[in-house]
């Protein structure tokens, strides 16, 4: 866990915003993904589409509109953190919100 988290530091590269494999790093998570994985379930299906999810009290919380967010996933081995990332110009938020481990 601190491995991923310490990994947070590489940042995300908005040139290659997809996970390479083999590479640890913030990455995008988007829908266009198939088959539908795992994360995707947990970030969309269980967190940001969910009828009065906690998302939109985030979003409320820092006042940025749930849109703005990008979902990403923290890549570390075989543990990924799942979260929003808004980028802004002096400093990122990454806000967490569960895990998954790899298979």
């Amino acid at each position: 866990m601190l491995t991923a988290l310490k990994n947070v530091e590489y940042g995300f590269e908005s040139t290659r915003p997809r996970s390479r494999g083999g590479t640890d790093g913030i990455f995008l998570i988007d829908r266009t993904h198939k088959p539908k994985n795992e994360m995707m379930r947990k970030l969309f299906d269980r967190f940001i589409d969910k009828p009065a999810a906690e998302a939109l009290e985030i979003s409320e919380h820092f006042g940025i509109e749930l849109g703005e967010f990008m979902p990403v996933r923290v890549v570390s081995h075989d543990l990924r953190l799942l979260g929003l990332l808004h980028r802004k110009t002096n400093a990122d938020i990454l806000i967490l919100v569960d895990c998954d481990r790899g298979t």
